[in-house]
């Protein structure tokens, strides 16, 4: 179907909220591997971006990719200082066919949406503009250069992991140009590699390095999985491909650290109320039977073995289940879900015993000290000063006026309540219909046992009284209908909670 919609399902492998458990499985080993376009277009794109000869730009470059997707294909080269690099080059003609293809799927997820419950439910055409921003800026590589430069001052302080440097004089939205690390694929070291290789380490380093990616910078590599976590030749981790990255806001980043440690701790109701904070609830949101949902998984975890404990896997499932029972979950908590996910089948492949966990626990202290610190720079002192001044400034006269109210005994509390006068009157009108529909029905029943009755005094032939008595409940009858169409139809015209205010008050 070409590359669009390579990415949709990719996209749809993340949302859990929206697809069951084996389609999820199915659509995670889509790989986008096709057959790569032929080196001539990649030199002339190389040439157009860059405004020079390939041969004056790299000492080497090797027409053969060492790797070939469905956006683009990396070549490798060396520089003219000698420096080894790979040169990552988007496919020719690829933003018109992905616009065509945006706009036909775009049709598509408008018509769910107005025609069909689940799409109401769901959204699609929100979780569609979503994905087109997203892929666009997948397809922006000064973005992707940008984000390698701050994952990497973000994580100088691991030892044991490297980010790939690019660089920029030979980078466009087109054409990125990065170090080369040659490493081998984590999932595929034969045991005699990972006999040599010092797995815990890593491992602790690496899921230390996402759980402060995303709960105190703000910024994380979205996509962990195997194939983008390599083991390089001097035995550090290669974190690769950022062209999928997420962003995260300060109250998510609270919320994220109350859900984890509840499902670190076995804390199903607190790990419940946790998602719900992140979460928008929707119209029918049923909060028991969610509660009771996440309480089943959480339990059903706590249950197994330490080394068996996936923070990943419950954060993934209650990110899975909340769509269905009405909670609408930012789309920033699908990526960091499946990368908690793809993580813990990273750090488990280096460390078989490894503890997320407890890991979790043990980081919660110095993560809550790093935001902290995060926080308090020049930057965040300033607004606090300025929001102090601002503040000291006010107070002399906005105490002066609270004061003054208070010395001309003018000080009023407004309060929200039910009206008792109202609630009173309402009732009585409720039972005077009540009364008067009842006298209305002995009416009727009366006049009809008194046409049985023979009298002298006839009205139309029939038994005066009772057809006296039958008009009369007809006429009443018309005017209790009319008093209650005019009364109902005033109290829907009149605003819930209008109120008039007495002008010189």
């Amino acid at each position: 179907l070409g590359p669009t919609f390579i990415k949709l399902g990719q996209l749809l492998s993340t949302r859990a909220d929206l697809l069951p458990p084996e389609h999820l499985a199915a659509l995670t080993r889509l790989q986008d591997r096709v057959r790569p376009f032929p080196y001539e277009q990649a030199e002339r794109i190389i040439e157009e971006e860059l405004g020079a000869r390939v041969n004056k730009l790299f000492l080497t470059l090797e027409p053969e990719p060492v790797a070939a997707a469905s956006l683009a294909q990396v070549h490798r080269g060396t520089l003219r200082d000698g420096r080894e690099v790979a040169v990552k080059v988007q496919r020719p003609g690829l933003r018109a066919v992905i616009n065509e293809d945006m706009a036909a799927i775009g049709e598509a997820a408008r018509f769910l949406d107005r025609h069909t419950s689940i799409g109401r439910r769901y959204e699609f055409a929100r979780i569609l503009d979503e994905f087109r921003r997203g892929l666009h800026r997948e397809l922006d590589y000064e973005r992707e250069a940008a984000s390698l430069r701050t994952l990497a001052d973000n994580l100088a302080g691991f030892d044991l992991l490297v980010v790939p440097e690019p660089h920029e004089d030979y980078g466009t939205p087109r054409v990125l140009t990065m170090d080369y690390i040659a490493g081998r694929k984590i999932t595929a070291l034969s045991p005699l590699a990972f006999n040599e290789l010092d797995g815990p380490p890593l491992a602790d380093q690496l899921f230390r390095a996402y759980l402060k990616q995303i709960l105190v910078d703000g910024f994380f590599h979205a996509d962990p999985h195997p194939g983008n976590i390599v083991l390089a030749a001097d035995g550090r981790l290669a974190i690769l491909d950022l062209g999928m990255t997420g962003r995260v806001g300060p109250d998510l980043q609270e919320n994220l650290l109350s859900l984890l440690l509840a499902v670190s701790d076995g804390r199903s109701d607190a790990a419940a109320s946790a998602a719900i904070k992140i979460g928008r609830k929707r119209d029918g949101f049923a909060e028991t039977a969610f509660r009771e949902k996440v309480e089943r998984l959480v339990l059903d975890n706590r249950n197994a073995t330490i080394t068996q404990l996936s923070v990943g896997r419950i954060t993934f499932d209650i990110m899975r289940v909340s769509g269905s029972y009405g909670l609408r979950l930012p789309s920033e908590t699908t990526l960091i879900s499946k990368a908690l996910l793809n993580l813990d089948r990273v750090v488990t492949t280096l460390d078989p015993d490894f503890e997320p966990a407890a890991v979790v626990r043990r980081e919660a202290t110095k993560l809550l000290r790093e935001r902290f610190e995060s926080g308090v720079g020049l930057t965040g002192v300033a607004a606090s000063l300025l929001d102090a001044k601002e503040f000291a400034e006010c107070l002399p006269a906005r105490l002066g006026k609270v004061l003054d109210v208070l010395g001309g005994n003018e000080l009023r509390v407004k309060v929200d309540a039910v009206d008792e006068k109202l609630l009173i009157e309402g009732m009585q009108k409720i039972a005077n219909r009540i009364a008067l529909g009842v006298v209305l029905g002995s009416l009727i029943i009366g006049a009809a046992l008194m046409m049985r009755v023979p009298t002298t005094f006839t009205i139309f032939e029939y038994p005066g009284l009772a057809i006296i008595l039958f008009l009369g409940a007809a006429v009443a009858s018309v005017l209790l209908i009319a008093d209650i169409a005019f009364y109902d139809e005033n109290g829907k015209s009149q605003p819930r909670g209008a109120e008039i205010e007495d002008p010189e008050e």
